[in-house]
């Protein structure tokens, strides 16, 4: 993890900025901006920030804050933004981190296909630095704008019908249903979804559930290869929702790992649903690379959802994994 100081300068910049912009599309300089540092590549930070920097809007104004005795009427709620960022920068500045994350994990889960899934993925960036490194205010400062994020967007998705599944993830996601009708944004498509897959509906141990996960995360990577085609930005979130829960997972106790798993593999299969392309196409890596040199290329590229499913497929490292990530930078616009 950058230890120059620039990931910290960063997150300051961005933190006049709102999680969102046009009321609806999210802000992701945070999360790739923490990719970017994650992966040497600091040096760079500011300079893609300038770029990105037309597509921030100011920080929205309050309404009314949000207490320990009021917070149910304000989660899910994208007006009450501010005021629950500014509660959890309370929160974090009476007790440690990890406690509030823990106290809310089991709150904000049900509600992770919210804002897209980008809160919980914001979420994620932010444990990540802080397992990583030193807890700085800026650092300490995102974790409170991501959980306000997710707090204020959270929707919870209910009454599924249990589908037949596949013990393996691949195949699990394989056996996913599309949607009925796959236009409008993510809220319209996400109302149509009546029945996910089953996959994993034996996992209780803590052990089992991280081993699942990270199934899931690799193949919902490597699928990326094959079905990107279908949405290009999009889909990248089956994969990085996922890996943002596996990421946080050590920053929480074991009894919460098993939940973990199941609202992970709801939020990517309900992606794959509603974005899924008529057919696959075939995709391998064209030629020999190495991470280094995939992730310079996404750098180069400059989108954000390109910098963070290459970063997604960094944490996963294989060939199939880096040939998502590529396949990615070939479907996307870059950022200019």
């Amino acid at each position: 993890m950058d230890s120059t100081g620039t990931l910290d300068e960063a997150l300051q910049r961005l933190h006049n900025s709102g999680p969102e912009r046009l009321g609806r599309l999210t802000n992701h300089a945070p999360m790739a901006v923490e990719a970017l540092a994650a992966h040497g590549q600091a040096r760079w930070v500011h300079r893609w920030l300038d770029l990105y920097a037309r597509k921030l809007e100011e920080f929205p104004s309050g309404i009314e804050p949000v207490t320990d005795s009021n917070w149910r009427s304000a989660l899910g709620d994208p007006r009450r933004v501010t005021d629950w960022i500014g509660y959890f920068e309370c929160e974090i500045a009476k007790r440690s981190w990890r406690e509030v994350l823990t106290q809310w994990w089991p709150r904000l889960l049900p509600g992770m296909c919210g804002g897209s899934t980008h809160p919980v993925i914001r979420v994620g960036h932010a444990v990540r630095t802080l397992l990583s490194g030193e807890s700085t205010e800026p650092r300490l400062a995102e974790l409170a704008h991501g959980l306000g994020y997710w707090a204020a967007r959270h929707r919870p998705v209910a009454n599924l019908a249990p589908l037949p599944g596949a013990d393996g993830a691949a195949a699990a996601l394989d056996a996913v249903t599309p949607v009925t009708a796959q236009d409008g944004g993510f809220p319209a498509r996400l109302d149509r979804l009546t029945g996910l897959p089953v996959w994993a509906p034996a996992v209780t141990d803590p052990s089992d559930a991280l081993s699942r996960l990270t199934e899931l995360v690799r193949a919902a990577t490597h699928r990326y290869a094959t079905h990107g085609h279908g949405e290009e930005t999009m889909l990248v979130h089956a994969a990085t929702a996922p890996n943002a829960v596996l990421r946080i997972l050590p920053a929480l106790p074991h009894a919460l790992w098993e939940p973990s798993l199941r609202a992970a593999w709801t939020a990517s299969a309900a992606v794959t649903a509603m974005y899924a392309p008529d057919a696959p196409v075939g995709y391998t890596l064209p030629g020999t690379f190495t991470p280094e040199e995939v992730f310079e290329g996404a750098l180069a590229h400059g989108d954000e959802h390109v910098i963070k499913l290459t970063d997604t497929a960094l944490d996963i490292g294989d060939e199939p994994a880096l040939a998502a990530a590529l396949r990615c930078i070939e479907l996307s616009e870059p950022l200019r």
